[in-house]
């Protein structure tokens, strides 16, 4: 166990809780707690972006499945998600900073009512159970990596749920944002250098262009077979589509200080993640080819602790400090986000419907402590699941919004003729579709993807649903018109 190490760690970590702390002297109300006060520059509008997604399946999921299976294995995340930042900047950032909305749920009220509200907020607060399970998952991983196994995973996911839990409750998106800032500042200076160290070890960038070229890890597309493909676009779209509505984004985009700034900082956030996506993917490379055998062994077994172990055996303590720094960044940034986030929706769109006439300081303290009862269900959680990929939580949790709240959202801002009966058709399609593909129900899923299905239907039921009463109408009166 390295004294020196672990120390600089806490202090890192007691860094974070007293900015939070400070943040939280400057929180008057709910506004200022769950969007800064629409207020945020344009730098901290990308950092906070950039930072969120930036996460433990970034460092430690994605580049094992890159060495596994190369870019293919990869067009979920991060190209998915990163393009789902682009089109919310393109297409979503300055409509929805205009109507000057709390949450993502609060649109769906405004356009659909209250049923369809609860329902969507309902849907995209459990699709956070498995993105923020994967950071704590990760959090408990890497405080037991880093004292020996003196502290167990367990342990470890209780010890940085309460690190992250603190800052977030008193400071809210404030604290998220400002903590953001710095820690992706540390998260992109320290991967850099982590990345030309681990290539000096390596033998240069050569050697690791060898291994992706001979392993074919350049290949993108799918093979040109029906079900392949349908799986590739499956993938793309799950995080692509399925992260627009989520409540982390929505906040992005309402701490801006103007509709310009919303739509760049998303622009520039989701080009910039998959860019710097490739930096842990090319270490991960390296490490496999410095570790030989044991590390591509490790990378198809136990990958989550490949890069760990791969530092702490192979790099100087300034190093190992660098990287555990980055590391933490990463996963802090991300499970900050996404634990503030279901809380404000919780509170907004489901408890405000419970208990009308809530007064501001009310909806502030039912926030707050939203946020803690939120982190130990996910807690739990994660603890439940131990031992499921980092990778594969979080790709599954986006598969609900998808089928469930994408379709509401797109066609009511783009589709003038989208009606509530559409909406509650499509999300009830999209819903039933997508579980009658569930392994445990039948084997479709084996032929065709789930999400998939899942969407068509979400669309269809939208159609038929806004467009089929109308038309009967028109024939009604058609036929009273005819008869007269």
């Amino acid at each position: 166990m390295n004294t020196t190490l672990i120390t600089s760690v806490v202090l890192y970590l007691l860094g974070t809780l007293a900015l939070g702390v400070w943040a939280g002297s400057r929180i008057k109300n709910t506004s200022d707690f769950a969007v800064a006060g629409r207020s945020l520059p344009l730098i901290m509008v990308v950092t906070t972006t950039f930072a969120t997604w930036f996460g433990a399946e970034t460092v430690m999921g994605i580049p094992a499945r890159f060495v596994q299976g190369g870019l293919n294995a990869v067009v979920e995340d991060p190209f998915g998600a990163g393009t789902c930042l682009i089109l919310v900047g393109v297409f979503f950032a300055a409509k929805l900073y205009k109507l000057n909305l709390l949450t993502i749920g609060d649109y769906y009220r405004v356009r659909y009512g209250k049923g369809v509200e609860i329902f969507c907020s309902t849907a995209i607060i459990l699709s956070y159970l498995g993105w923020v399970a994967a950071q704590i998952t990760a959090l408990g991983l890497v405080f037991s990596v880093l004292t020996g196994g003196a502290m167990s995973e367990t342990a470890g996911m209780i010890v940085g749920t309460l690190s992250v839990l603190i800052y977030v409750v008193v400071g809210g998106f404030l604290a998220v944002a400002l903590t953001d800032f710095i820690q992706m500042i540390v998260l992109v200076i320290g991967m850099s250098i982590i990345a030309y160290f681990a290539a000096d070890l390596a033998g240069g960038a050569a050697p690791v262009m060898a291994l992706a070229s001979n392993g074919d890890l350049w290949r993108f597309w799918p093979a040109p077979t029906f079900t392949d493909i349908a799986f590739f676009i499956a993938a793309a779209v799950t995080m692509m589509f399925g992260s627009i509505p989520q409540q982390d984004v929505y906040q992005r985009v309402m701490s801006a200080k103007n509709a310009p700034t919303a739509r760049t900082g998303a622009i520039i956030g989701g080009a910039s993640y998959i860019l710097f996506a490739f930096v842990p993917m090319f270490i991960v490379a390296c490490a496999v080819i410095v570790l030989g055998d044991s590390g591509m062994e490790m990378a198809k077994n136990d990958y989550q602790r490949l890069l760990p172990t791969f530092v702490l055996t192979k790099m100087p303590l300034l190093m190992q400090i660098i990287f555990f720094g980055a590391l933490l960044s990463a996963i802090k940034s991300t499970s900050s986000a996404t634990l503030l986030a279901p809380s404000t929706s919780f509170v907004e769109n489901i408890l405000k419907h419970l208990r009308p006439g809530m007064t501001d300081r009310q909806q502030l303290f039912a926030m707050r402590c939203s946020i803690v009862v939120f982190a130990a269900l996910v807690l739990s959680y994660a603890i439940a699941m131990k031992g499921t990929s980092i990778y594969e939580l979080v790709s599954s949790a986006y598969q609900v919004t998808l089928v469930g709240a994408f379709v509401p959202l797109v066609m009511g801002l783009y589709w003038k003729r989208a009606t509530t009966q559409g909406a509650v058709l499509s999300i009830a399609a999209g819903i039933i579709t997508w579980l009658l593909f569930f392994p445990q129900l039948s084997g479709l899923g084996a032929v065709f993807p789930g999400q998939l299905a899942g969407l068509l239907a979400a669309f269809a039921g939208m159609f038929i649903g806004s467009l089929m009463p109308q038309l009967l109408t028109n024939r009604h009166d058609r036929v009273r018109t005819q008869t007269a």
